[in-house]
Formats: structure tokens, sequence, C-alpha cells
């Protein structure tokens, strides 16, 4: 789905609902209550931000659940494309990012608690700084997507119980150039040496 609109790409510019589709991508249908319960927010708030982001498309109504009661809600698009440079984006980019900041940093908090199969492990972390062209740059990217995509796929619509000893397990790759490392403006001092 290529999102053009502004006031629909602003409407996603919000942790909660960022949270919200994820779930329900991760989930499947899904009642408010139930996406209450697992991100630890009311049900109240969980419940308007459902019906915003129905509002704009993002998501809908999927029928009652088996005790008729309560609407469940499912995605309508996992794949949504983004306009390159505008401000709207940027701010929606913004978000992403400070979520994704919070999350690292909260479990960076919480990972002594962590079952002893998973305290520890530090798989997630990478850092460092690579001297790569802007193909590579591209090609990196590309190759981590292809090599996560099976486990992706597999958490898509996986339900809110994961088997015995698996857990879903959030990935975020960002590759930042440097400002001022063009190597045209850098004089090259190693032919110096």
């Amino acid at each position: 789905m290529e999102l053009t609109d502004p006031t629909a790409i602003r409407a996603l510019a919000h942790p909660l609902r960022l949270d919200l589709l994820e779930l329900l991508g991760v989930a499947g249908p899904t009642t408010a209550a139930q996406c209450a319960r697992v991100l630890g927010v009311p049900q109240a708030n969980c419940s308007f931000h459902l019906r915003q982001l129905a509002k704009y498309g993002f998501v809908e109504d999927a029928g009652p659940g088996s005790d008729r009661r309560e609407r469940r809600w499912r995605v309508t698009e996992m794949n949504l494309r983004l306009p390159q440079a505008d401000a709207v984006t940027r701010e929606l980019g913004t978000v992403y990012l400070q979520r994704a900041m919070q999350e690292i940093l909260d479990y960076a908090e919480r990972s002594g608690e962590e079952s002893p199969d998973w305290r520890g492990k530090r798989a997630g972390l990478a850092a460092g700084v690579a001297l790569v062209s802007a193909a590579e740059y591209a090609e990196l990217a590309k190759q981590w997507k292809a090599m996560l995509k099976p486990y992706f796929d597999r958490a898509e619509g996986g339900g809110l119980r994961p088997r015995q000893g698996w857990r879903y397990v959030r990935y975020l790759m960002a590759g930042t150039p440097l400002p001022g490392f063009d190597s045209e403006e850098i004089e090259d001092v190693s032919a110096d040496d």
C-alpha cells in the first residue's frame, strides 16, 4: 500500500498506534482488550487508537470473536510504502526510531531478569563503523532483510502464544552514513605514509 495522504501518514505517527499495528500483524485478529493486556495499556486507549487506524484504512473489523461480544481487528496491509523525503514522512520516521531506541533501552534495563535461556543473549546488538560503497550499503540492507524474512514471515499472524521456548524478537537494522566523509572532500593522507 502506497501512502501519499499526509493526514494518514501523520495518523501513524503515534507510538501506541505503531505498537497496535505490529501486534495485530503478529497476532492476527485481536480484540482491543487482548491488545491492552499484551501492551500494558488501558483498553479504552487501544479501542480509541484502533478506531483511528481504521479511519485511515490501516486496520479493519475482523468480525466478532468466539464469544460474539467483542470486536476483533486485523491489519489490512503489512507492506506500507511511504514517500521519500517530505516533512510528514520524516515525522513518522522520527517517532518510529524514538520508539525503537526506547525499546532497546528498556530491554537493556530488564535483560538481567530474563530466563536463563535468554539471559545474556546479545545477538541483537551489534555496532561498529564499516567502510562501504553506496552499492554495498544498499546490498547489506537487502541481505539483512533476506536473512530475516523467513522469521518475519513465521511471526506474521503467528498468534499471541508462540511455541514453548520461542519469543517474538524485534529487529532494527540501521545503517547511518557518517556526515562529512565524502571521499572527494577528504585529502588522501594514506598515500603519504
